[in-house]
């Protein structure tokens, strides 16, 4: 997409070029006034050729064949990459779509669960719970705020507290599924979600190494912590994206979305007013 705005910037100027300088020429060469030399201009770089004005000299008639080359060739340019910009920009939103669809089938199936698990087991996450607290009102600038903030907080899950065997069960039954959502071609180019899954999908395999998660010695436990919170935090990432293509999308979405808030100790998806 860069390349393409760089090569329409680089048509524009030089239609620009072409112009300007084709309106002064035709000044200079045909005794035109600036307003009759551009209406010259255009009609000569277009190719539309009224009749109701032409070259009169020799030198013009030259002039004018550069500019309906050049002139027609710096157009052509400007048409064809803003086209394809316009095309690229279709095709962009249709991905994101796409991967917007599969990252709601996978918080609808996993996430949304495995979030509740790993938050009502982060200790410190009351001191920016209201940065979790997503509801109608709130803006992109506000999505914005919370998760700069909560980049900058140490999102961790205490081991200890946090079910092991419950975390392991979710993730052993949706294998397949995330098996399936790492197979998908959509993904391909969405870098923070196939991380995303990627983090999961590790942990589900480093638990299930393991014949008894609840005797554990402590140095395992330290390293399982390190693939948890890994997961943890590129989870909470993903559900604020999903949850501003929501907001931004399919508002009937969002408001489920938002009532069932894993972050919310007091979240209910019935409406109660």
């Amino acid at each position: 997409m860069k390349t393409v705005r760089l090569r329409l910037q680089i048509f524009l100027a030089l239609f620009l070029l072409i112009a300007l300088s084709g309106t002064f020429g035709f000044m200079v060469l045909e005794d035109l006034t600036f307003t009759e030399a551009l209406y010259y201009n255009i009609v000569t770089m277009s190719t539309v050729g009224y009749g109701d004005i032409h070259p009169t000299k020799q030198a013009s008639r030259m002039f004018a064949i550069f500019l309906i080359i050049m002139g027609g060739a710096a157009f052509l340019g400007v048409i064809a990459n803003a086209t394809e910009i316009l095309l690229l920009k279709r095709e962009r939103q249709s991905r994101l779509r796409k991967v917007n669809m599969v990252l709601g089938l996978f918080f609808s199936e996993v996430g949304h669960e495995l979030l509740s698990l790993f938050s009502r087991n982060d200790h410190k996450i009351e001191a920016i719970r209201e940065n979790f607290l997503v509801n109608f009102s709130w803006t992109e600038n506000r999505f914005s705020t919370a998760l700069k903030i909560i980049k900058k907080h140490d999102l961790r899950v205490d081991i200890g507290r946090l079910p092991l065997e419950t975390v392991f069960e979710l993730l052993s039954s949706k294998r397949k599924f995330l098996v399936g959502l790492l197979e998908n071609p959509v993904l391909i180019e969405q870098e923070s979600f196939s991380e995303t899954l990627l983090a999961v999908f590790h942990l589900t395999d480093e638990l299930s190494c393991r014949d008894n998660l609840s005797d554990l010695p402590a140095s395992d436990k330290t390293h399982l912590s390190g693939d948890i919170n890994r997961a943890y935090k590129k989870l909470v990432e993903q559900w604020f994206v999903y949850l501003k293509h929501l907001r931004n999308q399919y508002p009937y979405l969002y408001s489920l979305a938002v009532r069932k808030n894993p972050f919310n100790p007091n979240a209910n998806p019935v409406v109660l007013s």
